[in-house]
């Protein structure tokens, strides 16, 4: 088995806006904390070649992909698509992107425009660097840094979830556990490696300045102490769980939080890699599958009533430039224009997405354009085949989020981040991936 690895820094120029937190709030960025990277990782097996790209960002958009999938083809023909799986981390300190409007961050024509030739380079590269390693294998845990942002107690005092020690009170509904993947040079150094877990990287909150926030932090960490080896952060079903320090208002206390759980991460990865033990990499697989994700009925008269609300909010007199609410009201308009688009692609009602996974011996990657929630993830992995499951949100689009089909209905992420994004709430987006997913693993088994 050979292997390679690559970077290539996607840092946006100083002024660009970055994606989270709210409609309309310009968070233009004002300085650098850490770089914003493309990190690839290509593999070949009986002469079967695959790349693995993971980004420091928030998402990217369908056309992102396809672009850099495109110009990784055009030197690379002997790649299939599903040969090719980009994701991103979804840090709320890079660049917005094109594919969600405006609301959310205006993106920079010019950076989107070079970013799929930047993506597409760290893929390239780590194909030239193929080479023979062994790989090796660790399911560590991976606590306190996780809770679960719908069903645990959400706002943590910052100094008690700094203390070591720090645990969340629901702990089984977060992810307990990272998986990390070592691959060797014959020499004994350290080549690449991968880090798996899942929560949303939001330590720094509203912050104006560019970071890949923890995982990005402790994986440049590790890099340093490894001279030579590249790291990629596979971000997991992170829908519903969030860090325990979540953007303080103090810009000083919000980068101390931040140092604080990219340590408690670093840590994590170092032990995995320590106890990673060597497995047999046998097998290198590749399969992409359409999934038809089913929308639930349209109620055109109460979409039609809550947009008068909406409208109500922008022609109110006192209506303020800087509150949520007008800010909202205006995605909230924005998106109906695009959820009116929806139905004439899609006019049979159905969300049309790609799942695509990957097989690396014992590892499988399940990957998926959405935000999944971690009921999701545990039924994947408890009804898998593989040996080691790993679920990755955020892979080759982004179309927010996978609620689970306890979710309850009326909340932002089931029914009003779909409305924003210009889709239909979905009807059991939850047993739609499970089903997908088992029907891809069969086929990655050919």
């Amino acid at each position: 088995m050979k292997a390679g690895f690559a970077v290539r820094d996607i840092t946006p120029r100083i002024g660009v806006e970055l994606l989270g937190y709210g409609p309309y709030i310009h968070r233009s960025s004002t300085w650098v904390r850490d770089p914003l990277e493309a990190r690839a990782a290509a593999f070949e097996l009986g002469g079967h070649k695959c790349v693995i790209i993971a980004c420091d960002l928030a998402g990217f958009s369908p056309a992102t992909y396809e672009k850099s999938v495109a110009l990784i083809r055009e030197k690379h023909p002997e790649l299939e698509e599903a040969d090719i799986f980009i994701c991103a981390s979804h840090t709320h300190t890079g660049p917005a992107w094109e594919h969600l409007g405006d609301a959310w961050g205006v993106p920079d024509p010019v950076y989107i425009a070079l970013l799929s030739r930047k993506i597409a380079a760290a893929g390239l590269e780590a194909l030239e660097k193929l080479e023979s390693v062994n790989m090796a294998v660790a399911v560590v845990p991976c606590e306190g840094i996780g809770l679960n942002r719908v069903s645990d107690k959400f706002n943590i005092e910052l100094e008690d979830c700094l203390k070591e020690g720090w645990r969340p009170d629901k702990p089984e509904l977060t992810e307990t556990k990272a998986t990390v993947l070592r691959f060797e040079r014959e020499d004994g150094s350290l080549a690449g490696f991968f880090a798996c877990f899942a929560a949303h990287p939001v330590v720094c909150g509203q912050s104006t300045h560019i970071s890949g926030d923890f995982p990005a932090i402790a994986i440049h960490s590790i890099m340093r102490t490894f001279p030579g080896s590249v790291g990629l952060f596979l971000q997991g079903a992170q829908g519903d769980v969030n860090p325990c320090a979540v953007g303080h208002k103090d810009k000083n206390k919000a980068l101390l939080a931040l140092d604080v759980i990219a340590g408690r991460f670093e840590r994590v990865i170092r032990i995995g890699l320590a106890q990673a033990q060597p497995v047999d990499f046998d097998t290198l697989g590749t399969a992409k599958m359409p999934v038809a994700i089913a929308t639930r009925p349209v109620d055109w008269k109460e979409i039609g009533k809550f947009l008068d609300k909406q409208q109500a909010i922008l022609e109110n007199a006192d209506a303020e430039e800087s509150a949520r609410n007008t800010g909202m009201a205006v995605a909230y308009l924005d998106g109906h224009r695009r959820f009116k688009a929806f139905f004439e692609r899609n006019q049979d009602g159905f969300f049309h997405v790609q799942i695509h996974g990957v097989r690396l011996g014992p590892v499988t990657l399940f990957g998926a354009p959405f935000e999944m929630f971690q009921a999701i993830k545990n039924e994947i992995v408890a009804k898998a085949k593989a040996l080691l499951p790993v679920v990755v949100s955020l892979t080759d689009a982004e179309y927010g989020y996978a609620p689970d089909r306890n979710a309850d209905m009326e909340s932002y992420e089931a029914k009003l981040s779909p409305m924003v994004c210009g889709i239909p709430q979905y009807l059991h987006i939850h047993d739609d991936l499970v089903k997908g997913f088992l029907e891809l693993e069969s086929r990655l088994s050919l």
